[in-house]
């Protein structure tokens, strides 16, 4: 049987209200690493509208599609931790990760996927930026405050 790798590709998808509060979610595997809801592309995914569907569904319980889902038109280039590689096919060291947006009109209860995740908090979008692991999630959130006119 094949081994599956995961495959290099991924969303970050930033869930905000109108007032800018963000959902964070804390990993499981690393106490104190608070994130969006992250996830590679999967062979079943038609695009990557439907990867972020899924992943917002997987790690949030929330239906996508009743909310205003939007791709932002960034990709950022990351480095894979050296402790993840294993996931990828040999020679794998970099993941292209795509930014959506997920605008809810106020702050909902989701129900985490307790093997990736095991709290949320809604906080302001700059206490986010302070919180969130990844550079790439700091600057989706960068990017969230410039699309309302607003700065780090």
């Amino acid at each position: 049987m094949p081994t599956m790798y995961k495959t290099p590709i991924s969303v970050l998808v930033v869930i905000y209200t109108t007032d800018l509060q963000v959902l964070l979610i804390e990993r499981a595997d690393k106490a104190g690493f608070w994130q969006s809801v992250t996830g590679s592309v999967e062979a079943t995914d038609a695009s990557l509208r439907d990867t972020a569907m899924r992943e917002v569904m997987e790690e949030t319980g929330l239906d996508a599609k009743l909310y205003n889902l939007t791709n932002w038109q960034v990709v950022n280039e990351y480095e894979i931790y050296a402790h993840w590689r294993y996931r990828y096919a040999p020679g794998v060291t970099h993941n292209r990760e795509h930014l959506l947006g997920l605008e809810l009109p106020a702050p909902v209860a989701v129900k985490l996927a307790p093997d990736e995740h095991v709290r949320y908090e809604w906080v302001d979008w700059r206490e986010a930026a302070k919180r969130v692991f990844s550079w790439t999630n700091v600057d989706a959130l960068r990017r969230l405050g410039e699309q309302h006119h607003l700065t780090l």
